[in-house]
């Protein structure tokens, strides 16, 4: 379990994120298209995870925004926008700003990705849906770098994701 904040006021997660050098938990999550997407879908490919609370909040679309920019010159390399947003939103949201180079997946249908990936926030205002988080795999999906965002309201380390793919 990571502390972390919202904030300022201390709020928990389910779990501690995947380790450095280990082998990065499958998981199955809900496209704009409502299909499943699973890590295994792009299998040989870099990986980043943009994980956060909803697209509906100014830090979060920041994050979409700025992996969608980065994301566009990067070789076999693809983001995946993750959140608790329905598909709908993630989609209309990426639509009006014209967001081509990343892949939203919802965990609307159920908990399983938050458990694997230990990131569900456990208490306070934001409780059931996902931290701030960013988890790069390399082409064979063992993680290469992670980040839990100390403060839910703060974005994440740009530079120090991008360094590693």
């Amino acid at each position: 379990m990571a502390q972390i904040t919202f904030k300022g006021s201390p709020v928990h997660t389910s779990g501690d994120l995947p380790k450095v050098g280990t082998q990065a938990p499958n998981f199955s999550l809900t496209a704009g298209d409502l299909s499943q997407k699973s890590l295994s879908d792009f299998e040989g490919k870099r990986v980043i995870l943009n994980i956060f609370p909803s697209v509906d909040t100014g830090t979060c679309a920041a994050s979409v925004r700025h992996f969608n920019q980065s994301a566009a010159g990067l070789e076999n390399t693809v983001v995946l926008c993750i959140s608790k947003d329905l598909p709908f939103a993630q989609g209309r949201f990426c639509a009006a700003g014209g967001l081509e180079n990343v892949i939203t997946l919802s965990e609307f249908k159920d908990d399983a990705f938050s458990k694997a990936y230990g990131l569900r926030v456990e208490n306070g205002p934001l409780e059931g849906l996902l931290s701030r988080s960013v988890v790069v795999l390399n082409e064979k999906g063992e993680v290469v770098y992670t980040e839990q965002v100390s403060e839910i309201t703060n974005e994440p380390n740009y530079d120090a994701a991008l360094a590693v793919v």
